[in-house]
């Protein structure tokens, strides 16, 4: 019977999460612009003129104007909303996309429900309030966006996340993510068993998409400010389905070659 085949593609993070390639199995480096780039390329520096986005429940909108509208669409930010207004353009965004526009990129003010700019401890306590495993999931997000992945919701194929070599117009996703949290035993408790770990390959197998495991270190640091992710670091681990048969046929290559 086919059984899992795990392999570490790449080593614990650095507590600064940097640029640095990882093992040639893993997320390469890929020239996808990140906002900032494509902001200086089209001549718009979103710094000077920042964006305004609204938290509403576990949702985040945003108004954006033509320039911005071309600027998410390319960098891959949000998903639009349609409306019946033909001057205005509304885009949700994810907990974790937005936390990045804001802190990393420095290029939206988020206000809360009561209309007033929240400081990034405001926007890391209310997000973490709703949703338990948004510092895991942000740590993960962050990463593979450092790397210049394309990060999309993967919650149609039952991961956390999907990432796209290039612009998901161009091609399809390459990885559906799942993010775990080392010895946490609460609302992230997955693959603990191994009914779970089959049904996540077969899945991936069917929609051509190799399964990565972030598993997100907190190195004894807590989660009571934003502050803590210095500390964390990520394992990625790729798992794929072992096929006896496909093991006869490259040994039986390898064999000829020799022969």
């Amino acid at each position: 019977m086919d059984g899992p085949d795990m392999r570490q593609v790449g080593g614990r993070e650095s507590s600064g999460c940097d640029n640095s390639h990882e093992d040639s199995n893993g997320p390469n480096q890929v020239l996808i612009p990140c906002l900032a780039q494509v902001s200086l390329h089209n001549g718009v520096n979103w710094t000077k003129s920042v964006s305004t986005v609204i938290l509403s429940g576990c949702n985040v909108i945003l108004e954006a104007g033509p320039e911005q509208v071309e600027l998410l669409n390319r960098a891959c930010f949000g998903q639009p909303i349609v409306t019946a207004e033909k001057d205005k353009q509304w885009f949700q965004l994810g907990f974790e996309e937005s936390f990045y526009m804001f802190h990393e990129l420095k290029c939206i003010v988020i206000l809360g429900e009561d209309k007033h700019p929240k400081n990034i401890e405001e926007i890391w306590e209310y997000m973490k309030s709703k949703r338990e495993i948004f510092p895991d999931l942000y740590k993960a997000y962050s990463h593979l966006r450092r790397k210049n992945w394309v990060v999309r919701p993967g919650s149609q194929y039952g991961v956390d996340f999907v990432v796209y070599r290039h612009h998901p117009a161009i091609v399809h996703s390459e990885y559906a993510v799942l993010v775990l949290s080392e010895g946490n035993g609460g609302a992230n408790d997955r693959l603990r068993v191994w009914s779970d770990l089959n049904c996540s390959l077969r899945l991936c197998g069917s929609v051509a998409k190799t399964l990565l495991v972030l598993t997100i270190r907190k190195n004894g640091d807590k989660v009571a400010s934003s502050s803590c992710l210095e500390q964390y670091s990520i394992e990625e681990r790729t798992i794929a389905r072992w096929r006896p048969e496909q093991c006869r046929e490259d040994q039986m290559v390898v064999r000829t070659r020799n022969e």
